[in-house]
């Protein structure tokens, strides 16, 4: 594989954990959000997966985000009677998101992000020997 196409690669990797660490961020802000009246549903936890792409032309395999899709998982309750949106028994639903979780999935893309970009560095790094080489 050439140095250009480990850097196209390492992009579109960099390009993928940019979009998981903005709808981390979101979740991040709105995990302390309530509803406004009775009824209604907090926000829900988003979650992105990613698929494996084949590039026929190359015939390299990068990953891409596949979908951002809402977590499913079950509001937490909390007791509230003076709340607006409190419901007949004085409890709120609160958003599904745990920022213990959100925190560490955060960690774990900016790792990614960061090794992808050591990739790029690297093969920039060797491309400019090489071309240092090639004048001398």
């Amino acid at each position: 594989m050439d140095l250009v196409k480990a850097m196209e690669l390492a992009a579109k990797g960099m390009k993928a954990q940019g979009v998981r660490m903005r709808v981390i961020s979101e979740n991040m802000a709105n995990a302390e959000t309530t509803p406004s009246a009775p009824g209604e549903a907090p926000y829900r936890r988003q979650v992105v997966t990613f698929k494996n792409e084949l590039n026929r032309s190359d015939k390299l395999r990068y990953v891409e985000v596949d979908k951002v899709a809402a977590d499913q998982s079950d509001f937490k309750v909390k007791y509230d009677p003076h709340h607006p949106a409190a419901d007949a028994q004085g409890y709120i639903r609160t958003p599904n998101v745990n920022t213990l979780i959100e925190m560490m999935d955060m960690r774990e893309s900016q790792r990614s992000y960061e090794a992808n970009l050591g990739v790029i560095e690297m093969a920039r790094s060797m491309l400019m020997r090489m071309v240092d080489l090639i004048r001398s």
